[in-house]
């Protein structure tokens, strides 16, 4: 059995290669449609929990775990049911009935339908025969019904990228969750705080193959995925819009899925850490293994053995207790605030003994780029913020936090361990203490064996990644978390709609370049118009206006009505508009404006032009009160002139003036 290499404190060095790594991703993408079962309209409301508007409704349920297709209950979702949460939503204008789970779903949206089948034909993928929609156990309050639908709509595709073909293994078409606002700590569990404004907006998932070959290949083909999706012109733009889970593993770890991977440039550094991880994981449950007198671990997954691990894991469980000690009274007298205020509080001060475990938790370290290494302890304390608490102590940090070495030393008496013991502390309401350290045992466990199969989150500080490492969200969902749904019929897959949407599909990025290179556009006027998907509506109202300055208009004022704008141009062609009241329309209408409404605007506010004549006699007034200045400055003067002339010659076109204020100048000067 070889040694897997590589240092954990430098996960840029590790070799993907020579470790077995796998990797495929999951992208989720929002469509530009109305909702997917609802009819509803897609709009997202900029509100917070603050600011969400009296006269939205709220609605406060509890979910359960319900026994799927094969009569078993998910794991994910019974582990879920033991956190008490309850959840209240609210209902944004564009959530009815159908979001509350109070009217049964209506048929798939079929413009939804034929951008997903638009994006499957891109991806050279084979449409299914028959479209049977699936509901799809979700067990954080996120849906209101307590499942996502979810309908497979292609399969076995490819993907391009850079570095190679990636296999595409389904396309699917499923509804957007709720969006979290808030969570509130009731004591008795937590409220979460859903808005439903975003619940049943169509997503697109892409799952790819385990083709990706290194954590720069995930980045790359990120990127051509979204491309793809971008072809189509009927995805939602901007934050949130998209999102990319990585499934990640190594020959001696095991396969977890990383979500809230939004920043593609985080990528990388997101997958080379969670490599180390699984290594530091792998030679930990060695080490643990080893002193507990077990066999070691296969360098590779494929060679576990199943009897084996099930002997492994009952000798380990037999050194474990599973008895919990209340040690409130030990922190009787504690100086920590952190303390002091919890027991003020009537929370428990619970431990929970760790058997050979000392010096093996570990404590906080970066690596040299300034991301935490993986460490044990870590991994229990996110195990316990599972259950809703802020975090737990353990034994190889402590004394900190105010805790002091006599109530450390106080501890291990009640337990009655040893030096070569570790133990955790959780300081919460007791049943929620217990529910914490309950995950804790678990979690120490699983540390004698593989690395658990988990969906994992990034750690993020204000909105961003704050290192490009994970902590634990939930165990990974198994099949038994879907089952049919018999509320919405199926679609079937007719050869004439395949071979209309094959029949028509969207432009490549290369033919959109070459309609605007046909245009006397510059090349940063073609790039933005093209990364911000205007190119079809530059074009329709082209026709013989300047196609710079439509562009320049569209590109300044990208959410005005194009056909606006381009009469806004063609106004000022006429003579009717100055160059420069057409951006001081745009700011006085927004939204667009008729041309009568415009007329008495521009008159009203001085933006007509003014006459060619009557401009060249105001030019030549004010040279001749100024002509000393003008000879001394020479063409010098036409800055200092030109606000003189703007201000006398109200509604000239600022280009117009300088040009005849120079003519008259050099005049003057010949």
């Amino acid at each position: 059995m070889a040694e897997p290499q590589g240092e954990v404190s430098d996960a840029n060095g590790l070799d993907p290669e020579a470790l077995g790594f796998m990797c495929g991703i999951e992208v989720h993408q929002q469509l530009a449609t109305g909702k997917l079962h609802s009819r509803q309209t897609g709009e997202l409301y900029d509100v917070t929990e603050d600011t969400v508007p009296e006269s939205w409704p709220r609605t406060r349920r509890r979910l359960r775990a319900a026994r799927g297709e094969g009569g078993a209950v998910d794991v994910a979702a019974r582990f879920e049911a033991k956190r008490r949460r309850s959840f209240e939503y609210v209902q944004s204008p564009n959530a009815g009935l159908i979001e509350l789970d109070e009217r049964p779903p209506l048929p798939l949206d079929h413009e939804a339908v034929d951008v997903t089948l638009t994006v499957a034909a891109l991806l050279e993928a084979r449409p299914v025969d028959l479209m049977q929609t699936m509901r799809k156990t979700v067990v954080d309050g996120s849906n209101t019904s307590g499942f996502q639908r979810t309908t497979l709509v292609a399969q076995d595709g490819t993907l391009q990228t850079p570095e190679g073909p990636v296999g595409v293994d389904v396309i699917c078409l499923e509804e957007d969750s709720a969006r979290k606002l808030a969570t509130v700590d009731t004591g008795a569990g937590e409220r979460v705080v859903y808005n439903l404004d975003r619940l049943g907006l169509p997503l697109i998932e892409i799952a790819t193959a385990p083709d990706v070959q290194t954590p720069d290949h995930a980045q790359s083909t990120a990127r051509a995925l979204g491309a793809v999706l971008r072809r189509t012109r009927r995805v939602r733009r901007g934050l949130g819009s998209i999102r990319q889970d990585l499934n990640v593993s190594i020959a001696c770890g095991d396969r977890v899925e990383i979500k809230g991977c939004q920043d593609l440039g985080w990528i990388p550094r997101i997958v080379r850490l969670e490599m180390a991880r699984q290594l530091h994981f792998y030679r930990l449950a060695n080490t643990l293994r080893e002193a507990a007198g077990q066999p070691p671990l296969s360098d590779d997954r494929r060679a576990d053995d199943h009897d084996v691990e099930t002997a492994v894991a009952q000798a380990v469980a037999e050194r474990f207790p599973d008895t919990l000690h209340d040690v409130s009274s030990t922190f009787a007298d504690s100086t920590s605030s952190m303390v002091e205020r919890g027991l003020g509080q009537g929370h428990a001060m619970l431990a929970l003994s760790l058997p050979g475990m000392a010096g093996l938790l570990g404590t906080k370290t970066l690596d040299d780029e300034g991301a935490q290494l993986p460490r044990l302890g870590r991994e229990l304390a996110g195990a316990a913020k599972l259950a809703g608490v802020r975090g737990v102590f353990h034994s190889d940090e402590l004394p900190a936090y105010g805790i002091n070495e006599d109530e450390v030393n106080a501890v291990r008496a009640s337990l009655a361990i040893d030096a070569a013991d570790a133990f955790v502390l959780c300081l919460a309401p007791h049943w929620q203490a217990s529910l914490a350290l309950e995950a804790v045992r678990g979690r120490a466990l699983l540390a004698h064996h593989r690395l658990p199969r988990e969906v994992r989150n990034v750690t993020v500080s204000k909105g961003a990644p704050l290192d490009g490492t994970t902590g634990p969200m939930r165990p990974l969902p198994g099949g038994a978390r879907m089952y049919p749904e018999t509320d919405v019929p199926p679609l079937v897959m007719s050869s004439e709609h395949w071979e209309h949407i094959t029949s028509n599909l969207p432009l490549s990025n290369d033919a959109r370049r070459d309609r605007l290179n046909a245009t006397d556009l510059s090349d940063d006027q073609c790039d933005q118009i093209l990364s911000r998907e205007l190119d079809d509506r530059f074009l329709e109202h082209l026709g013989d206006r300047p196609a710079k300055a439509l562009a320049s208009l569209m590109l300044e004022h990208e959410d005005a009505p194009t056909h606006f704008l381009a009469d806004l141009l063609d106004q000022r062609d006429d003579g009717h508009l100055s160059r420069d009241g057409v951006k001081a329309a745009v700011a006085a209408f927004p939204h667009g404006a008729d041309r009568t409404t415009i007329s008495a605007w521009a008159e009203a506010e001085g933006h007509q032009p003014t006459d060619v004549g009557d401009l060249d006699a105001i030019i030549a007034g004010i040279i001749a009160e100024r002509l000393d200045f003008v000879k001394e400055r020479g063409f010098g003067a036409i800055g200092p002139l030109m606000g003189v002339v703007m201000g006398a010659a109200k509604g000239a076109d600022g280009r117009e003036v300088s040009d005849r204020l120079k003519a008259a100048i050099q005049q003057v000067l010949s």
